[in-house]
Parts: structure tokens; sequence; C-alpha cells
């Protein structure tokens, strides 16, 4: 998560236009220092500068207006965007049409050999929401970046035995979820996990504490399940916890 700089952003310089389409795959920061991953881009996305330092840039990816460094180095690829990033709406209709796609998506995923990377959304080394937004984004579908992002954006479901395909499993502490699954049917999750508590990359576990010990770990920190009913509205839908009003 970005560490941003103070509201007002009187005294910065900005480049003129605000608004750059990436050029090439880049890695975006959560501090000027460019030394944490934050989240990644593939190249085509837009984005939006919000402030320039002598070693970093500021900026906003449009897609899911998520917050990241860039190093001075990547500065080369960016492009003045020729038209402002637009959300396309979609309803549930659309979403449930491309669902097995999505799983399909992360499951071709699971099968090249991958690690868990925390910030990863571009292969083959994901983080737990950078798979399922990626898998999502691949069909058209932008969801939020990170994972408690998904949880408030998804409508929740009274039960995770109220899950269906493509709905999305949450865990995490009693006040914050922290890790997110997409939903296969019959108790079956497909997640990338960290190496300590899960695979140390994309795998299947189960909603049943009996299963093996990494699905009875994640048990142990279900929150409950969602279901994505709409595509991420860039400005609309936008969390104010880490981003500059």
């Amino acid at each position: 998560m970005a560490n941003l700089p103070p509201r007002s952003l009187e005294s910065t310089e900005l480049p003129a236009p605000t608004h750059w389409q990436i050029t090439t795959d880049l890695n975006l920061f959560d501090s000027p220092a460019c030394d944490r991953l934050a989240t990644q881009a593939a190249a085509g996305r837009r984005l939006q500068i919000l402030e320039q330092q002598d070693q970093a840039w500021l900026v906003r990816l449009a897609e899911d207006d998520y917050p990241g460094w860039i190093s001075a180095n990547d500065r080369q690829h960016l492009q003045p965007a020729s038209l402002i990033y637009q959300p396309k709406q979609h309803d549930r209709a659309t979403i449930e049409a491309v669902i097995p796609d999505a799983i399909a998506f992360a499951q071709a995923a699971a099968a090249q050999p991958n690690v868990y990377l925390w910030g990863g959304c571009l292969g083959p080394n994901y983080d737990c929401s950078g798979l399922v937004q990626t898998a999502f984004a691949a069909q058209g579908i932008w969801l939020p970046r990170d994972a408690w992002q998904q949880e408030q954006f998804c409508e929740s479901l009274p039960s995770w035995k109220a899950a269906e395909l493509g709905d999305l499993i949450f865990f995490g502490r009693p006040d914050r979820c922290t890790h997110v699954a997409i939903y296969l049917g019959d108790r079956a999750y497909l997640h990338s996990s960290g190496r300590e508590i899960g695979r140390n990359g994309i795998g299947i576990d189960w909603l049943d504490p009996t299963a093996d010990p990494v699905s009875d770990r994640y048990w142990q920190q279900l929150r409950g399940a969602g279901r994505i009913m709409r595509s991420y509205q860039t400005g609309c839908d936008r969390f104010s916890e880490w981003l500059p009003s």
C-alpha cells in the first residue's frame, strides 16, 4: 500500500498532460524509495501523475484507482494518453458469462511454475488479490486491487455455504480481510497463498479443516464470501483510506 504525501500538493511540479499510457509492464512501489513492490501494471494501462520527485513519481492507475510510485528509470515507459480512461459498466449477467473464462485464466496461471509475490499481478508470480483481479480483468471486468477492497466491493453473502462458482472467499483477522480466493464449488477454492501458512504459489485448497494443514490454517481465518455484481467504476468506487482527496 503506497505511502501517500500530505493532502496539499500545491508545491508539486506536475508535467502536462497528467494522463499517461504505459508502454511496457511496470512495477509500482509503496514509497519513493522504490524498494517494496505495491503492485504491477501491464502495458496499455492508463495512469495519472499525482506528484513528481527527483527519483520517483507518485501515480494513480486509472482502471482501479490504485496509487503507487514509479522509479525515475521507468518514466521513459510513459506516453501521453490520447483519451482519458472511461470505465465500462458491466452487470451481473455479463459477469456470470465470463466466470468460466476467469477461472480458466487462474487455472492456467496455476499450471505455470510460480511462487507467491507480494504485489504481483502480471504473472507468473501473483499475490492473492492480484490473481483475482487479473483473472477478471482479462475478461474485461475490473475489480479493486487489494483483498480488503474486493471484500467491500462484492455483495456479501450470508454464509460461505451460499457461494457459487466464481464467487470470492475472504480470509483474515476479525477486523480486516487479508486474503482472497476464487470459489470453484464443492468447498474447493483457488488462490495464491504465501510461504508462511500457504503453498508459496497458486493452488487449490478446501473449506474443510480436515482436508490438509493449509486448508485448516485458512479455515481458521475464514471471514465469509462475496459475489461480484458489477465492474469497478473509476472515481465513483474509490477507496478513501489510501487516496488523497
